[in-house]
């Protein structure tokens, strides 16, 4: 590791545009989810439709962030971090713009797709350039830093949602018919296109970024980079690219399945009180990002990735049990839920983190960025299982069971994954 690495701090600039770019792809990424049944019932669909076409465009957007994944994660081994962050900008940016002008669900889904193809090159490109520049001592730290910040978009996604409600309330200085034109009418066309517009101003940020000097150092070296396909050549390559994949399934579980969908979720349990799933979103996600926050700083104190996974994990379990146990309950106990749900899921970055520093420098950004993508993309897998089991099971009893199996998988899998605390990341992938 060169000297310049080890200068950089925990708030040097690299941090704070990775975690500023994070802040704007979470915005980004969690917005469908907070205006669904809103943006949805303004196209015409039935509270039915907005059920399972819902269920379809989500399912659309993490295709989409799965093939994205790919993309960039080859890109950024060939042509550098920096190249994948502009570019990847760039695709979600106006993607987000053109989703403000959508009629049909077709038109919404394809808008969906698009964005998250240009949404999956982000964190991973971050995640891995941080990795690189920051000392190995406090690379935890830093990529906590990120994701803490970073996941704070879904909190700034549900205010600005929910600020043309105030407008409507007719504190905005607007008249009566202004205020409710927009507040009715464009507010969740609105959404995306600020989403499109911080992406385009974030673009002048990323100026001031330079380049990886393990990148640098391998650029014009005689060696494969970016070959996606090197994941499958080798059987230690493969178990530990299927492992730092599994231990990620339980976040889109939770984020995906029971929060995103805590409204229906919320009727089956016979809560008499409506409950607003994009509330449920911002709620979690604050506790996302403490936790996030958290986990790096706790890896650190015991020395071990793997004993700070298990401890989240252990509160996963606990908060998924009492979330099924709420029959009769109220929205207040819904959202404190959906809070803790998402504290004990708060292990993105560090399990990003894990995989940049499984991998060798001419493969690790296509690692970084394909394997939280191929964990987003997981969730139609997720969803289908889950309504493939209604069937047989009530659609309680079917997201419970749904739990136990995403949960027994990503628990076995940390069990076979190997450490990566402390981990040199100055070598290649042969």
């Amino acid at each position: 590791m060169t000297k310049q690495h080890k200068s950089l701090g925990l708030f040097s600039i690299p941090v704070i545009v990775a975690a500023l770019g994070y802040f704007v792809d979470i915005y980004d990424l969690l917005l469908f989810s907070i205006i669904r049944v809103k943006s949805l019932r303004a196209l015409g669909l039935s509270d039915a439709l907005i059920d399972t076409e819902g269920k379809f465009i989500i399912s659309i957007q993490m295709y989409g962030l799965l093939i994205g994944g790919i993309l960039w994660g080859v890109l950024g081994d060939k042509k550098g971090r920096l190249s994948v962050l502009f570019g990847s900008i760039v695709l979600y940016s106006l993607a987000n713009i053109a989703n403000g002008f959508v009629h049909t669900v077709n038109q919404y889904a394809l808008a969906r797709f698009i964005a998250g193809v240009g949404l999956a090159g982000e964190l991973g490109a971050g995640i891995t350039l941080v990795s690189e520049l920051i000392s190995k001592e406090n690379r935890g730290k830093a990529t906590s830093i990120v994701a803490g910040i970073g996941l704070t978009g879904a909190v700034a996604a549900y205010f600005v949602a929910h600020s043309f409600e105030w407008l409507s309330q007719g504190n905005s200085g607007l008249s009566r018919w202004s205020a409710e034109m927009v507040a009715s009418s464009y507010d969740w066309r609105i959404c995306y296109f600020i989403g499109g517009g911080l992406g385009l101003m974030l673009l002048l940020l990323r100026v001031s970024v330079f380049e990886s000097g393990m990148y640098k150092s391998i650029q014009h070296a005689n060696v494969q980079k970016g070959n996606f396909l090197m994941f499958f050549n080798n059987a230690k390559r493969f178990r530990k690219y299927i492992l730092a994949i599994l231990v990620g399934l339980p976040t889109w579980y939770v984020i995906g399945v029971l929060i995103t969908f805590s409204k229906e979720f919320a009727e089956h349990f016979g809560i008499k009180e409506p409950v607003d799933p994009g509330k449920s979103v911002m709620l979690a996600y604050v506790a996302i990002s403490i936790g996030d926050l958290l986990i790096g700083f706790i890896s650190n104190w015991l020395g071990s990735r793997k004993k700070a996974l298990f401890i989240f994990y252990s509160l996963t379990v606990l908060s998924i049990t009492l979330y099924f146990f709420q029959h009769g309950g109220t929205a207040s106990t819904m959202y404190a839920i959906c809070m803790l749900m998402g504290f004990a899921t708060g292990f993105w970055a560090l399990f990003v983190t894990m995989a940049a520093e499984h991998f060798g420098t001419n493969l690790r950004a296509t690692a970084a960025t394909t394997v939280p993508n191929m964990v987003r993309g997981s969730l139609p897998l997720i969803i289908l299982l889950f309504t493939s089991l209604q069937p047989t099971l009530s659609y309680i009893n079917a997201a419970a069971v749904t739990g136990v199996i995403v949960m027994s998988v990503s628990i076995t899998a940390v069990f076979m994954t190997e450490e990566t605390f402390g981990k040199d990341l100055n070598f290649m992938e042969e």
